[in-house]
């Protein structure tokens, strides 16, 4: 691997682009110009910081490191002139290129509302580090909280602000909650979770504009009363950020346009993550994001001269305190395409709980699961791998798993190999078994080693399960001589 890579954005997608080629050896030159002042951090686990469950050093990311290898933060780049190859910075830099990789990401959406521009200090959209922080700051001496926006975000930041001890209250223009991935029943058996948590909840209303003095913020909706609080966060989706790519000439669509192997209408540009568009779909996840690095890197490097990018079906989950919940594939519609096509229901508002899963041909193409179910690990990876689900559809419904998938919440020893633990870096409970069994002996050294549970985080109790059971089952080679050179000292002693 030779030449200059250049990469344009050092969030999670850029990266984990620069300790892909870092691993790969060669004697390629990578440059990183990041726009925000930090070093790189997991976006996802903003929420858990919100909330307080973690410190700032808990969402660094870890970096590759070495001579090669040159990371600017704080240099926003201004213009990319592809007849030259080369990028201009806001500090009047030029920065030449062999090959650019674009990870610019997205940007929050702020609503078009009256008062909304410029942003008042007590109104703060939730996308960065620097959000974050002026989120916390501001929650230090409030008492009530608005959120804007309904959906996995801001539902997280919601809970977030609730467990800091705010009176929040979310506001969303649809008539349930995350509209996008849930069913009208789902949503609303999740507004009742989340009365029981403490979050008050107002649907079906649209916000109409905000004002601010300085002892508060108003929220003006089109129905009722403004609503009151110290601080209002915006929580209304994101937008790619796709201006250095369409002010260059490249082919921009909702994000800036790639074939499989992630590269744009120039042949010397990838892009990957939030700001790319893969086969009409844009991602917003950082599984995909992930393997587009992953390709783009075997790609520059020669190590997959063939390799192609193919996107696998989407597992939301919801990383909040107190709620349970997974979704997967489109349950918002009717069930398209030919084939016998099953619908199983199951809810218990009073106890936060319900399961809906979809199934046609006898494999699973989509669930919504809410509440305490010990068959989400099933579920999802009856989903992942389209296994045939079992005969008993009861026991995935009700939670009670059994069939062609065993039980991973029962024992990590019943779980086949091919299981997929960490599904944002595609790791197998048989990659962990091998990395055990090759000297990493904790649930840190297996995170370290193949990256589980350094995504969003909601595989680190498996992780650590499969460590535990590992631990029992296979412990180190000295371990027994350790035990038998214990009881030989005790029998001597006697």
């Amino acid at each position: 691997m030779t030449g200059r890579t250049l990469v344009v954005g050092y969030g999670m997608a850029g990266a984990r682009l620069v300790a892909e080629l870092h691993a790969r050896g060669g004697d390629r030159r990578i440059t990183v110009l990041g726009a925000e002042p930090h070093r790189a951090y997991n976006r996802i686990m903003l929420s858990t910081l919100l909330a307080g469950k973690i410190d700032e050093p808990d969402v660094e990311l870890v970096e590759a490191v070495g001579p090669a290898v040159d990371v600017r933060t704080g240099t926003p780049v201004t213009a990319i002139d592809r007849d030259a190859r080369e990028v201009r910075t806001a500090d009047g830099g030029r920065h030449g290129y062999d090959h650019l990789v674009l990870a610019t990401g997205s940007r929050a959406v702020v609503p078009p509302l009256p008062g909304l521009d410029p942003l008042p200090a007590r109104v703060i959209p939730f996308r960065t580090l620097a959000d974050c922080r002026r989120i916390l700051a501001a929650a230090r001496g409030a008492r009530r909280a608005l959120v804007l926006g309904g959906g996995l975000l801001g539902l997280e930041a919601a809970r977030g602000l609730a467990a800091r001890g705010l009176d929040v209250t979310v506001v969303h223009p649809v008539g349930h909650l995350m509209d996008r991935q849930l069913d009208p029943a789902a949503g609303t058996v999740l507004a009742g979770t989340l009365t029981g948590l403490g979050v008050r909840v107002r649907l079906g209303v649209r916000a109409t504009g905000v004002t601010t003095d300085g002892d508060g913020v108003w929220l003006h909706l089109d129905a009722g009363a403004p609503l009151a609080a110290d601080l209002l966060v915006l929580c209304c989706g994101v937008r790619p950020d796709t201006a250095l790519a369409r002010a260059a000439g490249l082919t921009v669509d909702r994000g800036v346009v790639v074939d499989d192997r992630m590269r744009t209408s120039d042949r010397r540009i990838s892009a990957i993550g939030d700001c790319a568009q893969h086969g009409g779909a844009l991602t917003g996840l950082v599984a995909p994001a992930w393997a587009q690095a992953r390709v783009v890197a075997d790609v520059l490097t020669g190590a997959g001269p063939l390799v192609h990018y193919r996107p696998r079906p989407v597992v939301t989950r919801l990383k909040a305190a107190g709620i349970d919940l997974a979704a997967m594939g489109d349950m918002a519609g009717a069930p398209a395409g030919n084939g016998a096509v099953e619908e199983l229901t199951f809810a218990d508002p009073a106890r936060g709980t319900y399961a809906r899963l979809r199934i046609r041909d006898e494999r699973l193409t989509g669930a919504i699961l809410l509440g305490d179910n010990p068959a989400v690990g099933t579920v999802v990876q009856l989903f992942d791998r389209g296994a045939p689900v079992p005969a008993d559809r009861r026991s995935l419904l009700l939670g009670r798993a059994v069939g062609a998938v065993a039980e991973p919440a029962a024992s990590p020893a019943l779980m086949p190999d091919a299981a997929t633990v960490c599904r944002c870096n595609d790791v197998t409970k048989g990659a962990l078994v091998a990395c055990w069994r090759a000297g990493a002996r904790s649930a840190a050294a297996l995170s370290t080693t193949t990256r589980a549970g350094t995504g969003c985080g909601g595989c680190r109790d498996a992780v650590a399960g499969i460590a535990g059971w590992l631990a029992e089952a296979d412990p180190p080679a000295d371990a027994g001589e350790r035990g038998a050179r214990t009881e030989r000292e005790a029998v001597e002693v006697a």
